[in-house]
């Protein structure tokens, strides 16, 4: 099972973080501005896999079913 949590290197977190606010709320990874676009963004929240969003704010990591 995946889980997302946040990105745990604190400095790359912040940084993204201010990024999304200074954005909207999009994400800044993305041009076009629309609810496919809203961090986070739907290319994330459809990830099948464990590893990061792709401007680094997120993760997605593996998990066992009684986490």
């Amino acid at each position: 099972m995946l889980k997302i949590v946040k990105n745990p290197d604190e400095e790359m977190f912040k940084e993204v973080q201010t990024a999304v606010k200074a954005n909207d709320g999009y994400c800044p990874c993305r041009v076009e501005h629309n609810a496919l676009s809203k961090c986070p963004c739907s290319y994330f929240r459809n990830q099948t896999t464990a590893g990061e969003c792709d401007c680094g704010l997120l993760m997605k990591v593996e998990v066992s079913d009684n986490e």
